[in-house]
């Protein structure tokens, strides 16, 4: 744990994981902190003690990511054995297990409501690689899938709602490409292919109007987005490709 104001020396260390910790969580009280690791581990920790106050293994479970459920005592967990695991930060223990996916589930967002959860899937040639919305008041409840990557989807984020405007989820893949998709019709929004930038490992908001994407080959992405007018729509001009939103990159880091 890091103190932006205090230099560059860590101010606290959570130890106790024996493989690489794929995803860590904040409680929204911000006292507790929740990690996973591919060692089958889920742990919570006090945050200014760094004590782990509870752990827990649970066999195959190699945990790919964690998001803390807001203004709840839930945490969701994905996993390499394609299932996703409600835990109950009280008890540290799995309250709700969703049915096996047919593909690894890689990363897991909570929308901000606490009510959908959005899951991707990894894959190869367009099998497998789609993301999933879930429904956490019925768990285990599908609602709908964003099907169009070739390659993994690494990653899927709810993306901040615009005024007037309509529920957005974002998704990076193995193939170079960010897509926007609607997240109530899983109509695809938008597409933007970084050729040359390898897979595409995370991505992230700024704001309603753009995002960062993490490349394996090219570095951080600023990619802008902006509703396009009717008739460029038409044509299926701009960088984006098809579809209602204009994607391009503004600079690279």
């Amino acid at each position: 744990m890091w103190d932006l104001d205090q230099g560059d020396e860590p101010i606290q260390e959570f130890c106790g994981h024996e493989l690489v910790v794929n995803g860590i969580a904040i409680s929204p009280d911000g006292r507790k902190l929740c990690t996973g690791s591919r060692d089958n581990w889920m742990c919570l920790w006090d945050i200014e003690s760094a004590k782990c106050e509870n752990r827990h293994n649970i066999s195959r479970n190699l945990v790919t990511h964690v998001c803390w459920v807001p203004a709840s005592f839930s945490v969701v967990q994905t996993s390499e054995d394609k299932t996703i695991r409600v835990w109950d930060s009280r008890s540290w223990q799995v309250t709700n297990t969703f049915p096996a996916k047919q593909y690894i589930q890689t990363y897991c967002d909570v929308s901000p409501n606490g009510h959908y959860l959005v899951s991707s899937s990894n894959g190869h040639g367009g099998q497998g690689c789609e993301a999933t919305l879930w429904d956490l008041r019925q768990p285990g409840c599908k609602v709908v899938e964003y099907r169009g990557h070739l390659q993994t989807t690494a990653c899927c984020q709810f993306l901040p709602v615009s005024p007037g405007g309509s529920a957005q989820i974002a998704t990076s893949s193995h193939d170079s490409s960010v897509k926007i998709w609607d997240q109530n019709t899983a109509v695809c929004l938008g597409t933007l292919s970084l050729d040359g930038a390898g897979p595409l490992l995370s991505v992230a908001p700024t704001d309603s109007n753009g995002l960062l994407c993490a490349s394996f080959n090219s570095g951080l992405q600023h990619i802008q987005v902006e509703q396009r007018s009717p008739q460029a729509q038409g044509s299926g001009a701009g960088s984006g490709g098809a579809g209602s939103l204009d994607m391009r990159v503004v600079a690279r880091f």
